[in-house]
């Protein structure tokens, strides 16, 4: 494992001298943007582990994406080697249809420090709720974004992340009351405490998430990845194409539905993705919003 294949994977040319807030932001950019949001392992018949060397192959050097406790892992090593100083959170994700945060903390997250100031680093989240830059853990403030604006909120040392959305211009009607699609404009995100957490911590939610009937991630095959001016999600067999606008306070949101043939094409061509084994795409509906 090396810093140089590492940023060779995510096409950053920046410096790796610096410990500042500029550095880690451009580090982060360049890896959600190269770096896939997926589960597409547990759809093809693969194993998902936590390994670091295993995880670090997996993205690096297969070229493929992870989920949060993957992408996060890895950033956190890859800032920890620069020099930044890091630590593991875990949050519980809200689960709109239940409306209501998750009682298993299944989401990890980094914590970075620089000059005094805490940060959150999160490339683990995908579609629209993912950040674009590091978020200074401050509570009420308003930190807008291109995807949104995004907010923590702190009550009795429990932080809270919330996105309020711009609205939304779907020119495939036949797509606009789709449970794919966020309804509300403010949406809770997930909440986590400080407490710092290690990867063993996220051992049995690993296991759980990729074969418990009632977890989304068995649900539904996703592969999510953020573009320069937006992001790209393939849930099932519905590509989405959304083009986030913030000077009009409009996003565009496109729809496909593809033919089992070109789902592993579309793969190739939107996400940069080749899988080794058969695909088997699903989407079980109600239990995933963009």
């Amino acid at each position: 494992m090396n810093l140089e294949e590492y940023f060779a994977r995510t096409g950053y040319k920046g410096s790796t001298e610096k410990q500042d807030l500029e550095t880690l932001t451009d580090i982060f950019q360049h890896h959600i943007r190269a770096v896939p949001f997926e589960n597409l392992s547990i759809h093809c018949g693969e194993k998902i582990t936590l390994e670091l060397e295993h995880v670090y192959n997996k993205i690096v050097r297969r070229k493929r994406g992870g989920w949060c406790m993957e992408n996060n892992q890895l950033l956190g090593w890859v800032l920890k080697s620069l020099g930044y100083e890091t630590s593991f959170l875990g949050a519980y994700v809200f689960n709109p249809q239940q409306n209501a945060y998750a009682t298993l903390m299944t989401h990890l997250v980094v914590k970075v420090i620089i000059d005094g100031k805490a940060y959150i680093v999160d490339g683990g989240f995908g579609v629209s709720y993912q950040m674009w830059q590091p978020m200074e853990l401050v509570s009420g403030k308003d930190q807008p974004q291109a995807p949104g604006v995004f907010r923590f909120t702190e009550k009795n040392g429990v932080w809270y992340l919330e996105k309020m959305r711009r609205k939304q211009y779907i020119p495939n009607q036949s797509f606009s009351n789709s449970d794919l699609l966020e309804k509300k404009e403010c949406r809770k995100v997930y909440m986590f405490s400080l407490e710092p957490r290690t990867v063993e911590d996220f051992r049995f939610q690993c296991t759980y998430l990729q074969t418990s009937p009632d977890s989304l991630f068995t649900k539904k095959s996703i592969c999510t990845l953020q573009t320069t001016n937006g992001f790209r999600a393939l849930i099932g067999w519905t590509l989405t194409e959304t083009t986030y606008n913030y000077k009009e306070n409009m996003d565009l949101v496109e729809f496909v539905t593809l033919e089992d043939e070109e789902v592993e094409k579309t793969l190739k061509e939107k996400f940069n993705i080749n899988l080794e084994r058969k695909l088997v795409p699903i989407n079980v509906k109600g239990s995933y919003t963009i």
